[in-house]
């Protein structure tokens, strides 16, 4: 697309507010972009080759939609915490190690995607976000999963392809779990609580690919409740 094609790209988002910029090459966020800041709601620079973000981003005070994947970004500024509209916070396929603190403020998130980055710790700064719905770490290099889970709001959590190798003591408190994904990671059978299978309201948890047979489950206490609740799920859905 030319300069006048763009021009015209920019024009039209000025009035949808909605703003693609997918698979261009690019390598900073356009000034042209930059300017739309007052009408902005969904912005998409997938597929480029940005290695930062400009705390100018934070002048987006409308945004709903942030959709960064496939690029190289390896670190997220303070000042995203200031979109606090943001619903859909997309940055998978980067090289990101953390979230910043200030991503705790963004009280509407409702879904976010981190996977295939960096990520050696669980981001903690998703914890007390009560609109989570869906939250995708899967592919990156988490060792565990840490105390604090009464926190988590998410109704699907996806944490496959890491390295987990323990489970914390109250992620059967995760007050809307309904989904968890733990495939090809590093649990052990003694890693699985009973707590989990027996308390949670998850009908469906996926561990297939760590160092057990799935089937294994079958005799652990609280599998019988964790099979009424799939029973009962796989009901609704027909």
């Amino acid at each position: 697309m030319g300069n006048s094609g763009l021009k015209q790209h920019y024009e039209t988002a000025s009035k949808t507010g909605v703003l693609q910029l997918s698979d261009y090459k690019l390598k900073e966020i356009p000034p042209e972009a930059l300017s739309l800041t007052e009408s902005l709601r969904n912005l998409d620079l997938s597929k480029n080759r940005l290695s930062t973000l400009p705390d100018e981003i934070c002048k987006f005070k409308l945004l709903k939609q942030l959709n960064l994947d496939t690029n190289r970004i390896d670190t997220i500024p303070s000042a995203l915490g200031n979109l606090r509209k943001l619903e859909m916070f997309n940055i998978s396929s980067n090289l990101i190690t953390a979230l910043p603190d200030s991503f705790a403020k963004l009280s509407n998130l409702k879904q976010v995607y981190l996977n295939n980055n960096r990520l050696k710790e669980f981001p903690m700064q998703l914890l007390g976000l009560h609109n989570l719905d869906v939250l995708e770490i899967s592919n990156n290099k988490i060792t565990e999963i840490p105390n604090g889970m009464s926190e988590l709001y998410a109704a699907e959590l996806n944490l496959s392809q890491n390295e987990i190798s323990s489970i914390s003591e109250d992620l059967h408190l995760a007050p809307r779990l309904k989904i968890l994904r733990l495939e090809e990671n590093c649990l052990s059978l003694e890693a699985i609580r009973p707590s989990l299978l027996r308390d949670s309201k998850m009908h469906t948890i996926n561990l297939d690919g760590n160092l057990f047979e799935a089937k294994q489950l079958i005799s652990m206490e609280g599998f019988n409740e964790y099979t009424e609740r799939y029973t009962a799920m796989k009901k609704k859905m027909f």
